[in-house]
């Protein structure tokens, strides 16, 4: 059981056995009457965001969530393909699950896994990774200028902007949490 004393971003809990985030808290103590704490929760599953108040004091769940080193395999149609390194044991994950993140993954990538009830959640990715450029048009000779972008497919098959000097083959370094351009690698 966590109280209104431990509360910190990024701390999970779990209220009526659903599993939330913690993104803001707010300490207040009025004037009059006892104090409290106001919270903005990240709802894990859905990943809707509702407020919530707790009196000062109060205890909330300690979610059964853990993190756990695995192995990315390979894409099943809509499914990725995780492997456990310990009990080598092989997890479907849908797409929709992790979203855009499923994107950043190459097969044989080490992540780190978050596990709600046996059931993956989420991956900790690093905050940048390198990807080799597959396909993008050249550059238009004369438009250096200003700070235009143009699309380029990467290695897994996602699309981002990167400057007009960038060429096929060439290896670069996006910001996972963006899915920003960052450098040549």
């Amino acid at each position: 059981m966590f109280s209104t004393t431990d509360f910190r971003r990024g701390l999970k809990i779990e209220i009526d056995g659903t599993p939330y985030e913690i993104v803001e808290f707010l300490h207040v103590k009025p004037g009059k009457g006892g104090a409290f704490v106001r919270t903005k929760l990240k709802n894990v599953l859905t990943g809707r965001v509702t407020d919530q108040t707790f009196r000062s004091g109060e205890k909330v769940g300690k979610p059964d969530m853990a993190t756990q080193e695995m192995q990315f395999l390979y894409r099943d149609g809509e499914n990725l393909v995780f492997m456990d390194m310990q009990t080598y044991e092989q997890v479907d994950v849908s797409g929709e699950t992790l979203g855009d993140k499923g994107g950043y993954l190459t097969d044989g990538q080490e992540v780190k896994v978050l596990l709600y009830n046996g059931r993956v959640l989420d991956l900790d990715l690093p905050a940048s990774l390198e990807y080799e450029v597959v396909e993008t048009e050249p550059g238009v000779q004369g438009d250096r200028v200003s700070n235009t972008t143009k699309p380029a497919t990467l290695s897994t098959g996602i699309v981002v902007q990167v400057p007009l000097f960038i060429k096929e083959g060439e290896l670069i370094k996006v910001d996972t949490r963006t899915g920003e351009y960052i450098s040549r690698a």
